[in-house]
């Protein structure tokens, strides 16, 4: 390769283009070629419930009813918290809680005596409302300045709330996994995931066994995006209890349906934002941010984490306070996300500073200008931002090449007829890697491994899963880069934990960050050791970049990353006064991931993250029944965008080289979404006119209906 960033023909291509990939639902028997008994899980109908009794129908020979009395180890899959049960122990806690399992031969004879199966509740009152929450999964408060001073010396102060609603993840490929006993008491689980030794551990935890005794291969996985993150740990650890009952392998892929309903979701949230502004200029900032966690943590805490340390985005202000609080309901529990909470936090501050800067009736270019980061500027938990901010020159690259200034001021201009247009424009950024420095280095402890083979192949032995984001690609690039040797001579498959080291998750855009770079040093030593037709090795571990300061969790002090993404992002719409249905037209990101990888990669990254970012600010709402069902259960009513839906997209790459990152690269996953909605949001404001404040997503159709209602009534004076 004579340029690490010029695109290659994915690796994983060919196989999935010729349908040769087996995903897990593709296995017609196990390893050890017995036949795969199929299971099909009982769900709560209750949102909160104490089960009195389960009645399940005569069960014919081969078939097995499996529940929490059936948990030889830890009835609680490990999380941060261990709070998620493996079955329900006595009580339900939100519709679709998993109570037991049905497995058998058949499909058909299974799901007959899931819907045959009798469970009696006590019920209970459940909290659906995030706002009537009692019981929080965390609570944070932390900030810098004199805010009281800073408030009353304002000029003027600004308040507002905004909310987001759930999101689906929406994988193409449903969740599934299958375990298989092995010989000796081991258990062996394969299945759809992104973080493979999550799987392994909870699968040790919840049938008692020592850590040799359990692997997990990932599959070939059919997309992720969060979802495969902390879930499969669950129907791992479900599979593998029905398969220790019934000494015989078990698979359970979810039905669309079931996916929809009972799988984690993006966290709604509640955000009050508070702004003091003196000479034009915002001296405080204030925000109360509010999660819906659903009847258990998952990874709530992380997710707040993140949101409330990145509340300030890409400003600087001289005073903040930051509250953050996740609350516990009976709901469908919610989880990692692309974006992992800065969507929710960043569509508040950007809608709050375009607001504010249209009361003080200034340009909200310019003003968002005025206040941008610089490099040396404190984070919001008085860490550094150590490296340069490049978003000045990367708004100029946008407006050159969608004419942002221009149009903006055309739109201002009072628009009649059937269509007005609007355009938008957001700066996001995005903490590179997991909260905190010192996570990787203390708990993490992420290693790799190169196996040279007597024919000169290289195998890349690590834990990271590829979920369509292209590190099977990417990882072997960077490992024959460092080597000089041909591509197709390095090898990366799916990672199983029985062959490879603990790398770490496959979660926060840290694949490429973390591990990338540690493939690199890995390659580097091999290469100053090879010798022709020899088996050899290289392993490398993660280090610590020295400029770093060491992140308190507790007391929010300290580097919460070592560097970020930046992005800005503009998007045009039309919208249709007669059926509030908004087009959008163009969308146009520049986004700086350090330096690329494979540029064909990143900019797919940048599209698909752009187009699910639409679709989180637009249609895709996802709401609960009075009983606290998910109401949009199949893709016929949740709306997300198709293909026929994405607009003319131009992407541009700001190469701003992180120089503790494979030759300047930093992730790039999580952060083309982040900017999405509140530029989306910004441009139907502007098409609907300066009367209208637009704060909450998803802003469907029909709310762009109820606000050109209220525009009639207020022209026409009736109410």
């Amino acid at each position: 390769m004579k340029k690490i960033s010029a695109s290659v023909k994915k690796k994983d291509h060919d196989d999935k283009m010729e349908g040769r990939s087996l995903y897990v639902g593709d296995y017609k028997k196990a390893a050890d070629g017995r036949r795969i008994l199929e299971g099909m899980l009982l769900r709560s109908e209750k949102a909160r419930a104490k089960i009195i009794g389960v009645e399940v129908p005569p069960l014919p020979p081969g078939y097995f009813y499996v529940d929490a009395g059936d948990v030889p180890g830890k009835n609680a899959v490990r999380f941060v918290e261990d709070d998620t049960p493996v079955f329900c122990r006595d009580a339900a806690e939100y519709v679709g809680d998993p109570i037991g399992m049905v497995v058998g031969p058949s499909i058909v004879e299974v799901e007959r005596l899931v819907s045959g199966t009798r469970i009696t509740y006590e019920e209970l009152e459940p909290v659906l409302d995030m706002r009537k929450a009692s019981e929080f999964f965390v609570d944070f408060d932390f900030g810098y300045g004199d805010m009281e001073k800073a408030f009353a010396e304002a000029d003027r102060v600004f308040e507002e709330e905004f909310s987001t609603g759930y999101q689906e993840h929406l994988y193409l490929e449903p969740q599934g996994m299958i375990a298989e006993p092995e010989p000796g008491g081991g258990m062996f689980v394969h299945g759809s995931a992104q973080c493979a030794y999550y799987v392994k551990n909870a699968v040790t935890d919840a049938l008692a066994l020592g850590p040799d005794k359990v692997h997990f291969r990932q599959d070939v996985t059919g997309g992720g995006f969060g979802g495969k993150e902390t879930f499969p740990s669950i129907l791992a650890s479900q599979v593998a209890v029905a398969a220790h009952k019934a000494n015989a392998p078990v698979r359970c892929v979810l039905c669309r349906r079931e996916d929809m309903e009972c799988s984690n979701k993006r966290h709604p949230s509640i955000c009050r934002v508070r702004m003091a502004v003196k000479d034009g200029r915002v001296t405080a900032a204030k925000w109360d941010i509010l999660l819906n966690g659903g009847a258990y943590s998952t990874l709530s805490e992380t997710v707040l984490r993140r949101a409330v340390v990145g509340a300030p985005s890409v400003y600087s202000f001289p005073n903040i306070r930051i509250r953050g609080r996740a609350a516990r309901t009976n709901t469908v529990p919610c989880d990692a996300f692309r974006g992992f909470g800065d969507p929710q936090i960043a569509f508040a501050t950007e809608r709050m500073m375009d607001h504010v800067a249209q009361s003080l009736d200034v340009d909200e270019i310019a003003f968002k200008k005025a206040h941008l980061l610089r490099q040396g500027d404190k984070t919001s938990t008085l860490g550094t931002y150590h490296f340069p901010v490049p978003l000045s020159a990367m708004i100029e690259k946008v407006d050159a090449k969608c004419d942002l200034r221009r149009k903006r001021e055309a739109y201002q201009k009072p628009q009649k007829g059937r269509y007005r247009r609007g355009i938008g424009m957001s700066l996001s950024s995005h903490g590179c890697g997991l909260t905190g420095a010192g996570v990787e280095r203390d708990l993490v402890k992420a290693a790799a491994k190169l196996r040279k083979h007597g024919d000169g192949t290289v195998e890349i032995l690590a834990s990271n899963g590829d979920i369509g984001q292209g590190v099977r690609t990417t990882f072997p690039k960077i490992v024959a880069y460092e080597l000089g040797i041909p591509l197709g001579r390095v090898h990366y498959g799916h990672p199983d934990t029985a062959r490879v080291p603990d790398s770490g998750p496959t979660n926060a855009s840290r694949s490429l960050f973390v591990m990338g770079e540690i493939l690199r040093r890995a390659a580097a030593k091999l290469r100053e050791i090879w010798r022709d037709g020899e088996e050899q090795e290289a392993e490398e571990h993660y280090l610590e970049p020295g400029f770093t300061e060491i992140f308190d969790p507790k007391a929010f002090r300290g580097d919460p990353y070592p560097d970020y993404n930046w992005m800005v992002t503009a998007i045009e719409v039309e919208v249709d006064t007669w059926t509030g249905r908004t087009k959008v037209l163009d969308a146009t990101g520049c986004l700086d991931a350090g330096t690329p990888i494979d540029e064909g990669i990143l900019m797919g990254q940048m599209e698909g993250g752009l187009v699910q970012g639409i679709g989180y600010a637009s249609t895709e709402q996802m709401d609960l029944d009075e009983s606290g069902r998910i109401r949009q259960n199949t893709f016929s009513e949740y709306l997300a965008p198709t293909a026929k839906d994405v607009p003319r997209i131009s992407g541009i790459l700001h190469v701003n080289p992180y120089p503790e990152g494979p030759y300047g690269a930093k992730g790039a996953g999580e952060i083309p979404l982040v900017g999405a909605a509140p530029a989306y949001v910004a441009a139907v404001e502007q098409a609907l006119g300066k009367r209208h404040r637009l704060c909450h997503i998803p802003f469907t159709a029909e709310d762009t209906m109820q606000e050109l209602q209220k525009e009639r009534r207020n022209r026409d004076g009736s109410h």
